[in-house]
């Protein structure tokens, strides 16, 4: 097997980052924003489009946050890999992700393209004994659950009665909070909802049935939150899997384009993108938010200051609160909320090249969830105990391929003739048990550290076994091999615990138990993973969404603007 060693993370941008990274820093704005993620970005390009001055601060040479790619030449020559976007729902024409983009100015000439993956089995869950393949269709999911189990119709229609409900409420709220009208307008199903509000998603499911496959292919998409089903609230696991039964897509040329449109509708606007430009601390005047310092570029001068009316921060937030704020200014209510916080788990990712069509080794437009047993609680237990060698056993994997997804821009995903594979696996975050310490992530030090060395490598090895288990014959074929853990997250987007989910989805941090889009300081905005619109792509577009007409109200009410968002 011959491998390629792995270019510097920070390789070099391309020309409108290398502009990014240069561009002036302004003295004032009107509206000063903490991270590109999408969530920061997507409120970046509303405020802008309203002739707002908005200037985006980030740490990273590219904007994006969870929904980037990265380059490396190999061998064979230049692969591109998404971080942490792997399919989207709801993107067909119409949809509510292009409707949501088209506000912001991302249409048209401007828009992008979504590529539908295997829409009869988008996601293909593989247990030791069972194969399911999850259609982009509510009925016909239902059809196919009920011809293998036809003696748990009770159950699985209990089930879609509050799948539908969650289904309902979140497209007529939009992501807020749902009114009387909407909770009126879904009848009997309104009490589904009501008496499973505080519940987890494994507490429902014990009211539906206790047959062992049948919970396991409900619960088989868990890794897209992060959250063992004893502590994962129903309704965010209801509205993760609502989001797919109107298709899932994926973004023609991969993740970075919704990131690289906003940013370019940001510009287009009058606002300003500023890379590697990670900010020190949220300046506050008498209990206010009136700007940002950000880090110097030496020690030997000052960070540069930025004022503005507002502040809106799409950073951690743990970071954003106990750091950048500082715990001192804040009331002692968030100070005990952010003593009560924790994140969900981690992702460990292993970027793949691989010679040859997948296809023919049976691969699919679909993304492959393998597991060892039904018992996805004894799956986090596993994975949050590291072995008597102080190593993390993989119980499962995720798998995917851009190659097969994107099949027109296969030469941009991988060198010609190679697939572009991606497996991973859920993993605690936390650095001790990678034999590390929260500052060892910002330094990057631990990169040097042989323990952390030789967890990461033999969780790789474990990935391409998995891999192989699958798809046999793809080991050999592996030409090229990199690997990021949480560690590698926290280093680039100074995510707590290295998570992309932000808080965990508990029933208590969930919904109310969320941060909403006003901070505890006034002047101050959230949006991210952890406020609550929710993670993932949707996630963040619509907690960007809400940011964006809060801070143009409020502004408005205080008459410092005329501004107001449009209606959509």
């Amino acid at each position: 097997m011959s491998t390629s060693s792995p270019l510097p993370a920070a390789a070099s941008p391309d020309k409108p980052e290398r502009r990014r990274v240069r561009a002036p820093v302004p003295e004032q704005v009107d509206v000063a924003i903490i991270g590109s993620g999408i969530g920061g970005l997507m409120a970046g390009a509303g405020l802008a489009k309203q002739g707002l001055r908005v200037a985006i601060f980030e740490a990273h040479y590219v904007s994006g946050g969870c929904a980037t790619q990265f380059r490396r030449r190999g061998a064979d020559g230049v692969y591109h890999f998404d971080v942490g976007l792997h399919y989207i729902g709801d993107c067909q024409p119409g949809g509510r992700l292009p409707s949501l983009l088209a506000e912001v100015g991302v249409s048209g000439v401007h828009g992008i393209d979504f590529v539908a993956m295997d829409q009869d089995g988008f996601d293909t869950l593989v247990f030791p004994d069972l194969r399911f393949r999850i259609p982009a269709n509510l009925e016909l999911y239902r059809d196919r659950l009920l011809a293998l189990f036809p003696r748990e119709r009770r159950g699985i229609d209990r089930y879609m009665s509050l799948l539908r409900a969650v289904m309902y409420v979140s497209n007529k709220s939009g992501g807020g909070t749902p009114g009387l009208r909407t909770l009126l307008g879904l009848g009997t199903d309104a009490f589904v909802l009501a008496q499973n509000r505080e519940a987890t998603i494994g507490w429902f499911l014990d009211t539906c049935t206790r047959d062992p496959w049948l919970r396991a292919i409900f619960l088989g998409q868990n890794g897209d939150y992060g959250v063992p089903p004893s502590e994962a609230s129903a309704f965010l696991h209801m509205g993760l899997c609502a989001h797919y039964f109107n298709g899932a897509f994926y973004p023609r040329g991969g993740g970075q384009v919704i990131a690289d449109q906003l940013t370019s509708a940001i510009e287009r606007f009058g606002g300003s993108v500023h890379l590697r430009h990670p900010v020190e601390r949220v300046l506050i005047e008498n209990g206010r938010a009136v700007g940002l310092r950000l880090e110097p570029k030496t020690p030997d001068e000052p960070g540069q200051t930025v004022r503005a009316r507002v502040v809106l921060s799409n950073a951690d937030l743990l970071l954003t609160l106990n750091r950048l704020v500082g715990r001192e200014h804040l009331p002692g209510d968030w100070q005990s909320r952010m003593d009560s916080y924790h994140m969900a788990d981690a992702i460990f990712i292993t970027f793949l090249g691989v010679r040859g069509d997948m296809a023919r080794r049976g691969m699919r437009a679909t993304n492959y969830w393998q597991f060892d047993d039904y018992d996805f609680d004894a799956f986090y237990r596993a994975g949050r105990q590291p072995d008597a060698d102080g190593l993390m056993q993989a119980r499962g994997c995720y798998i995917t391929s851009a190659t097969l997804k994107d099949p027109e821009s296969a030469l941009h995903h991988a060198p010609s003739g190679i697939s572009n594979v991606e497996v991973m696996t859920v993993v605690p975050g936390s650095p001790s048990l990678w034999g590390a310490t929260s500052g060892d992530a910002e330094t990057w030090r631990y990169r040097h550290n042989e323990r952390y060395q030789h967890i990461k490598h033999s969780l790789e090895e474990q990935m391409i076994a998995r891999l192989e288990h699958l798809f046999p014959g793809s080991a050999k074929d592996v030409v090229y091999r990199e690997s990021a853990t949480p560690l590698s997250h926290s280093r680039f987007t100074r995510a707590t615990d290295g998570t992309g989910y932000g808080l965990a989805a508990t029933p208590e941090q969930f919904l109310a138990g969320r941060p909403g889009t006003r901070g505890p300081v006034p002047g101050l905005y959230l949006t991210g993973a952890s406020t609550r619109s929710g993670h993932g792509i949707m996630g963040a577009m619509l907690g960007g969404k809400q940011a964006c007409r809060r801070i143009l109200r409020d502004l408005s009410a205080a008459g410092e603007t005329k501004y107001a968002m449009e209606k959509g």
